[in-house]
């Protein structure tokens, strides 16, 4: 028994798998199985058979998602509500600094000097502070060139409105559709008293920021810009600290705008602006060549200033005793330099010649005007050294162009 015992040995048991019946109509496969099917679902159950029940409805596994959806769709609404509220200043200065322009002017106070924005038909929009009792008026352009311009008339609001003379070439403001929503971003874009143009965030309508601290006397006539660099006010004012925004709504927009009046005029000896001046320098910046900054820089600042006592001090021994500060100030009385570039240096033993250029503005009245308000010149400098100082000896004009317009 125990052999017949270990020669037959025992079969596996059949795997039926728990959910089957006898009333299966799928027969099991013979001898030994490994897999587990599943049992099909019946996809109609025919006349009499009830159907399928529907998922469980698991509220606490959707309630989370319907939370989660709605989160994301809210932060995703504020992140493009704040983007379209931001600006950035590189996309602003892009847009509008080609439309905004230095205004420089002889008064009879001194104080000519602000940024403007251009419009259409060769007008440009300032501040009267800058100005008042005018002689004579230019604008300097992003590009580099010099327009003359007059002074149409001014608001009560302090915005002069100016004509510019020569083509109507130059690239003009977008005035926005409207004013921005109280809570975006806002920017003015002007020169500041150096000449460089710059663009400072000044906060929202509802949450401005001071502008005493970000922009100088300079950015008096600026305008202020939305993100997409178009116009929405001007900064008038007498000091930046006291200036404020006249929104576009109260602009002189047009050429027939009203509220333009005649500005106030009056007999003086006028002056240009009172910040200092110094000239760039267009070659390699040796030793020589900053002596020569130096003693061009003075002589450029007393000029300006109207100070001709103190432009003697800037001439060599022999050209003092060849000229005088009332002499000086018959042939520079109105004018005022800027825009000075050193074009040449080199040396001449112990003495320097120099090249420079530079634009003048003068009243049409005074000596060799000759009608005209501006003139951008050429002068070579012949400079010796006295008291261990570079002065100028002697200046011969090489270039003299006329009318600032002529661009």
């Amino acid at each position: 028994m125990a052999e017949q015992g270990r020669g037959d040995l025992p079969r596996p048991p059949r795997r039926i798998p728990s959910w089957a019946s006898e009333n299966d109509e799928t027969r099991l496969p013979s001898g030994p199985g490994t897999t587990i099917e599943p049992r099909r679902r019946t996809v109609d159950g025919g006349a009499g058979s009830e159907p399928p029940l529907p998922p469980r409805f698991r509220p606490r596994f959707v309630l989370p998602l319907v939370v989660f959806v709605l989160v994301l769709g809210a932060a995703a609404g504020w992140l493009v509500r704040a983007d379209s509220l931001s600006l950035d200043p590189g996309d602003v200065l892009d847009s509008a600094g080609p439309v905004v322009v230095r205004v420089l002017a002889t008064t009879c106070e001194g104080t000519g000097q602000a940024s403007g924005v251009m419009l259409p038909g060769g007008t440009v929009l300032t501040a009267t502070s800058a100005i008042r009792f005018p002689v004579s008026v230019a604008v300097l352009t992003q590009d580099g060139k010099v327009r003359r311009v007059t002074v149409r008339g001014v608001t009560a609001d302090g915005v002069a409105v100016l004509t510019m003379a020569g083509r109507a070439d130059k690239p003009t403001a977008v005035v926005a559709p409207k004013l921005p929503d109280p809570k975006a971003d806002r920017a003015l874009v002007g020169y500041d008293l150096t000449g460089r143009q710059v663009v400072s965030q000044v906060g929202t309508a509802e949450q401005p920021i001071p502008l005493t601290g970000l922009v100088d006397a300079g950015a008096l006539g600026a305008p202020m810009v939305d993100r997409k660099g178009r116009l929405i006010g001007l900064l008038t004012g007498e000091t930046v600290a006291s200036g404020k925004i006249i929104d576009r709504d109260r602009l002189p927009l047009s050429p027939d705008a009203e509220g333009v009046t005649a500005a106030p005029t009056k007999t003086c000896q006028s002056r240009g602006p009172q910040s200092p001046v110094e000239p760039d320098l267009a070659v390699a910046n040796t030793p020589l060549a900053g002596e020569v900054n130096t003693a061009l820089a003075a002589y450029l600042n007393t000029l300006n200033l109207h100070d001709f006592d103190a432009m003697q001090l800037t001439y060599s021994q022999r050209l003092r005793a060849l000229s005088s500060a009332k002499i000086d100030e018959s042939k520079h009385g109105t004018s005022y330099a800027f825009g000075a570039v050193i074009e040449k240096v080199s040396a001449a033993g112990a003495a320097a010649n120099a090249e420079m250029t530079f634009t003048v503005l003068f009243s049409p009245t005074s000596a060799q005007a000759k009608g005209q308000t501006c003139a951008q010149l050429r002068i070579q400098y012949h400079l010796v050294r006295e008291q261990q100082k570079l002065r100028i000896d002697g200046a011969g004009t090489l270039k003299n162009e006329a009318g600032c317009e002529t661009d």
